[in-house]
């Protein structure tokens, strides 16, 4: 049984929309927040990327941070840029990217459902991102950031959903500078909305995170540490639900910044024992599973694991499972992704040139490409209680911070 639960967000005033959204807060470093954000005040990276309006040698998990985060929201709703909804309400969140659509509802789920296994995980988290949106969350009283959860198909949600569409104009509907449509319908009818939580309890009997593990887990935590001092609203953290016919996961590739000691032909030569090896003279994108590329020294190769380097089971028979325990740490010494700093994820968003750009830019010594995880894999891992390594999927389109945001006081 899915507990979901409509809410009063805070969003952006009729106009306001496309000046306040932003992206997600984890997709941009400090450097690429303060450019995006230059010149609109109005920007949600002034809470969710707060750093921005620090000086530059303020570290980002600094409490100066915070604090500013929480300034900023407050004069955000102070000034009229962003307003309370008036009662609990579900929204409907269509993007459009390229010509594909995907449309969600926007909601609270409940952190006793991530507690209990109903909202299903599949992969750890890393300490200090997990803490960083613990303090945002705690200092700021808003769930900024939104959990993208997937379920399979139910087609009563599909009907109430479509209907809904067709017989209401959106509240938002524009289209960012990345050229990916938003659009957001309110459902404020109370007998739709008991509705669509009905359903939901009593025909999902469970849903998976898709994106925003590190949201979810500090939502839960925050909601712990307040105990008995925590409102109503504490209990449920902010989700936009989407049915896994409608996603697609893209690849999510690795850099790591040294070669633990090798040199580019003795890399090479030891990953042979396991895969096969062919220079490219293009960049390697892989075309199916157990394929990989690799960018060293200026140069492009395809990797193929070889049969009996991987099993069959949910997890050992991902790409990303067979890349750590074949050559991320026996050959480059990358014990614990999730806490080592000498790796890097680099979402398949930023293409392959980017993998290029850190490895000659000397960021990065070596870099690989990975054929994207199946929305059937990641159910599957999910279901045996198993988890992924970390940054296994990346998702788009991406949704927007600052459009629909959750107060938990």
């Amino acid at each position: 049984m899915t507990h979901i639960a409509p809410f009063r967000a805070l969003r952006p005033a009729a106009g306001m929309e496309s000046q306040v959204a932003s992206r997600p807060y984890d997709v941009l470093n400090s450097a690429e927040a303060r450019a995006e954000a230059s010149g609109n005040p109005h920007s949600f990276l002034r809470v969710t990327k707060s750093e921005i309006d620090l000086p530059d040698n303020v570290h980002p998990y600094s409490q100066l941070v915070y604090a500013k985060a929480k300034e900023n929201l407050v004069n955000l709703e102070r000034s009229g840029i962003l307003i309370r909804e008036i009662a609990p309400c579900y929204y409907i969140y269509r993007l459009e990217m390229d010509g594909r659509t995907q449309t969600g509802l926007v909601c609270v789920s409940s952190v006793e459902d991530y507690n209990q296994g109903i909202i299903k995980k599949h992969e750890f988290t890393r300490p200090e991102k997990e803490q960083d949106r613990i303090t945002h969350i705690a200092t700021t009283g808003a769930q900024t950031g939104n959990v993208f959860l997937a379920y399979r198909n139910e087609s009563s949600i599909d009907g109430v959903i479509d209907k809904w569409i067709g017989e209401h104009a959106p509240l938002y509907d524009f289209t960012a500078d990345d050229q990916v449509k938003h659009t957001i319908w309110v459902i404020d009818d109370a007998d739709v909305v008991k509705n669509i939580t009905q359903v939901f309890a009593h025909k999902v009997p469970c849903t998976y995170i898709a994106d925003g593990h590190h949201r979810a887990a500090s939502a839960a935590k925050v909601k712990l540490s307040l105990g008995e001092d925590a409102g109503g609203n504490a209990n449920f953290f902010l989700t936009t639900l989407f049915p896994a016919s409608q996603l697609q996961i893209m690849d999510y590739n690795r850099a790591v910044r040294d070669l633990n000691g090798l040199n580019p032909d003795s890399l090479v030569s030891a990953i042979r024992s396991d895969f096969e090896v062919k220079e490219s003279t293009v960049a390697v994108k892989p075309t199916g599973l157990h394929e990989f590329g690799m960018y060293l020294d200026g140069k492009w190769f395809l990797l193929t694991a070889k049969k009996g380097t991987y099993t069959n089971d949910p997890i050992g028979i991902l790409d990303v499972t067979i890349l750590q325990n074949r050559l991320l740490h026996p050959i480059l010494g990358i014990g614990d992704p999730r806490t080592d700093q000498r790796i890097d994820f680099i979402g398949g968003i930023r293409g392959l040139k980017e993998l290029e750009k850190k490895v000659d830019s000397g960021a990065m010594s070596v870099a690989f490409s990975l054929y994207p995880v199946s929305i059937q894999q990641l159910f599957d891992i999910a279901d045996s209680g198993e988890v992924m390594p970390p940054k296994s999927t990346w998702f788009e389109p991406k949704l927007r911070d600052g459009l629909l945001t959750h107060l938990i006081n």
